[in-house]
């Protein structure tokens, strides 16, 4: 009987499974716990002109998130398991603490920026992780080391940042990152890739916990840096490998544009606003109520409805970059994305045209802007009267 139960245990399928289910279970026993101490050491968020809330809501999910998936992934000891998984895990870990004290204490951006090249360079160099060929996009296929090495540094501190900017209503960073990391997890469990399967199944149980929270009137918290941070960088680890896999025969040709198509919301909505801004000559990094679920909740939908649309998208352009992806090339998936870009970026005009929609924090800029103008004009005046009175 135990030896028919350990065999079962020892089915990859199940482990999976498993995984999924304690993590879920863990995080929604955990929650309840964070949000009582958060209530009682004042550790909430203040509603700000950027808040799609208006109430003091707890910002430490990412904790639960962070303990549901180290506990599911350690529940096995998967076969495969490899150097990479260890330094992936010293990366989350990095992250979790840099989260913690953002979430608590705030930090500099700069620092936040350095956690997140060291965690990141753990896995590139240190496991050798990188995007080391495009595929014959645009005619490049191998990357010389160091360019390799950069640009994928570039793409993990892209992709968690990219996270971290949807992280604006209930769901969407969660729902996204569950069906991201349940796409890439059924993949590797498909193609033996043992350890990543179960870390995305723990993954998938955290975040499926958290949102139940996410949406709660009465018992919301928001995953804060800590969850966003770990969420952005095992969702670019699960990309890059997923990419790093599909080289030689039998790979997936396009590996590449399947990655982003899976993450297509968050790469799409930063380079949105990241636009916007640098044409309003402003940082790319100023804090603004541009993004697409800011626009869509401006229409009248609830945060559910919202996130229901994005999380829709994402799936069904997965679906149908799936069934294309043996018509086209790379670079002709490629010029569909670029298509995508610009059609995403028609209808988020038309959806600001159609409620006359400004962004409020744009406006208390140009407010304050032009509060700036007006005592620099008074006191070019004062000065003029006092020239005249000397003379």
């Amino acid at each position: 009987m135990i030896t028919a139960l350990r065999q079962f245990l020892n089915e990859p399928f199940v482990q999976v499974i498993v995984s999924l289910l304690a993590a879920c279970w863990l995080t929604v026993e955990a929650i309840p716990v964070i949000i009582n101490i958060s209530r009682l050491r004042n550790l909430m968020k203040e509603p700000e002109a950027r808040s799609a809330h208006s109430n003091r809501t707890p910002t430490l999910g990412g904790i639960a998130i962070f303990a549901g998936t180290m506990i599911g992934y350690f529940l096995w000891q998967p076969e495969g398991e490899t150097h990479l998984h260890h330094l992936a895990i010293a990366g989350i870990l990095i992250l979790f603490f840099t989260g913690v004290k953002d979430d608590i204490l705030v930090i500099a951006p700069v620092k936040k920026m350095l956690a997140q090249i060291l965690a990141s360079s753990l896995v590139i160099i240190g496991a050798d992780l990188r995007i080391n060929d495009l595929f014959g996009i645009l005619g490049i296929h191998q990357i010389p080391y160091l360019f390799s090495v950069l640009f994928t540094i570039f793409i993990f501190i892209a992709l968690t940042n990219a996270i971290n900017l949807i992280d604006g209503i209930d769901g969407l960073a969660g729902g996204i990152g569950l069906i991201a990391s349940m796409i890439f997890g059924s993949w590797f469990l498909l193609n033996n890739q043992y350890p990543l399967a179960i870390l995305a199944a723990s993954l998938s149980g955290s975040l499926l916990g958290f949102i139940r929270f996410n949406f709660s009137r009465t018992s919301k918290i928001f995953m804060g840096d800590t969850g966003s941070l770990i969420l952005g960088f095992v969702l670019t680890l699960f990309a890059v490998k997923f990419i790093h896999l599909n080289t030689g025969a039998g790979a997936i040709i396009d590996a590449p544009i399947l990655a982003v198509v899976v993450l297509i919301v968050p790469i799409f909505d930063t380079l949105r606003v990241f636009i916007i801004r640098i044409m309003n000559r402003r940082s790319p990094f100023f804090p603004d109520k541009n993004h697409t679920h800011h626009i869509l909740i401006a229409q009248g939908l609830s945060h559910f409805m919202a996130t229901c649309i994005l999380c829709g998208i994402t799936i069904g352009l997965t679906g149908i970059f799936l069934l294309i992806r043996n018509s086209v090339t790379t670079t002709q998936s490629l010029v569909i994305l670029v298509c995508l870009f610009f059609v995403y970026n028609y209808v988020n005009y038309l959806l600001i045209k159609r409620v006359n929609y400004v962004d409020p924090t744009t406006a208390i800029l140009e407010q304050q802007k032009q509060t700036k103008r007006e005592a620099k004009a008074r006191l070019q005046k004062i000065k003029r009267m006092r020239r005249l009175y000397e003379n």
